[in-house]
């Protein structure tokens, strides 16, 4: 297999070239390049209406996403949070000057435990930021009560959710804020962007000034913002690919089975995804028995020109600018995880191969 293709863990949809410069002579025509221009109008209504929210709002990223986020619920104090997730979800704490403080995950969804969160509270604790760790829906009730609870905020990092729906209604729904990455490796895109989403109206009025400078009209400001909008080339690329995305999650289904197929005698471990859940198929993560059974596996998969991803390696406790707390799931699970490719017009045949390459590097000796 190694004399074909490279084969990435994930590979960016480009819609027909033509598809996008339809767009591209709008805005020429237009001259209207950023500053809340009709295509990203236009995206946020579409996306409002295909996703079943209330309030979206546009961003640059979803790491501003999650900025702006803990700025519209006035978060200055501690916030409890995973250790298993893309760094974003860390960092972006601390950069709002907050503090992160890590509870561990449930060993099957890799989602963070609510039995261990209210050990963790104390009277500097102002909100929980969860993530649906690979599309996969936290246990959503159990936070909503300790919240309710305690008099806590909930932000979701959703951002590998595009399209999940969980008991009927769209997994953005729950919690405060959720947010949304629309990163050009992700499901839907837009090259680079993100989004922010509530169904409350008040916290609706004050993410759109804080990502917009603060701005009240021209020459009036409502209070501290930043530059959070984005442009009309990325909303361009988001309206060229959103028709597309129910047929993506089609065929990403049709792999994610594939693989749960052929790997189900391979001795490998997979996450369960949460009852109720109507799932975007965004990865396909493996659970391996050691550290050094994964390390073996990728190499073979490399020399096979599949590169797949540690997602997520090391664990967030490990960076050296946060607080280290007792995470031993998060610290196992991090070493024994890795996404193997799934993406739109992966071929099957390949599916099958990359899952024969997997089994029989099992079976080999080290």
């Amino acid at each position: 297999m190694n004399s074909g293709k490279q084969i990435n863990v994930t590979k960016t949809y480009l819609p027909p070239l033509d598809d996008y410069i339809k767009y591209l002579k709008k805005i020429w025509m237009n001259g209207w390049i950023t500053n809340h221009g009709p295509l990203v109008n236009s995206l946020e209504n579409k996306l409002k209406k295909y996703l079943g929210v209330r309030h979206l709002f546009f961003v640059a990223n979803g790491t501003v996403a999650l900025e702006i986020s803990m700025k519209a619920l006035n978060l200055t104090k501690e916030i409890i949070t995973t250790p298993f997730s893309y760094v974003a979800t860390t960092s972006s704490i601390v950069w709002v000057n907050c503090i992160p403080v890590f509870v561990d995950i449930e060993p099957e969804s890799l989602c963070i435990n609510p039995m261990l969160i209210q050990n963790a509270i104390t009277d500097k604790t102002q909100a929980i930021l969860a993530t649906h760790v690979y599309g996969n829906p936290c246990d959503v009730e159990a936070l909503d009560k300790i919240a309710k609870k305690n008099k806590l905020k909930i932000i979701y990092d959703a951002s590998h959710c595009f399209e999940v729906k969980y008991k009927g209604t769209s997994i953005l729904n729950y919690g405060d804020i959720s947010t949304l990455s629309f990163h050009a490796t992700k499901l839907f895109h837009t090259a680079e962007g993100g989004a922010v989403i509530t169904n409350n109206d008040k916290l609706a009025h004050r993410i759109s000034y804080l990502r917009n400078f603060g701005h009240h009209g021209q020459e009036a400001f409502w209070g501290l913002g930043i530059n959070g909008k984005n442009s009309e080339l990325h909303a361009a690329m988001g309206l060229c690919i959103l028709p597309k995305v129910k047929s993506f999650i089609k065929q990403r289904k049709e792999i994610y089975k594939t693989y749960s197929e052929q790997l189900k005698d391979s001795g490998l471990k997979f996450i369960k995804i949460r009852e109720g859940t109507d799932y975007n198929y965004s990865y396909f993560p493996i659970l391996f028995k050691n550290q050094g059974e994964l390390l073996k596996v990728r190499k073979v998969l490399n020399k096979n020109n599949i590169f797949p991803r540690r997602y997520f390696y090391p664990s967030l406790l490990e960076l050296d600018y946060v607080k280290k707390f007792n995470s031993s799931v998060s610290s196992n699970i991090s070493k024994r995880i890795l996404c193997l490719p799934l993406y739109y017009g992966l071929n099957i045949e390949n599916v099958k191969k990359i899952s024969e390459i997997i089994k029989e590097a099992i079976k080999c000796p080290a």
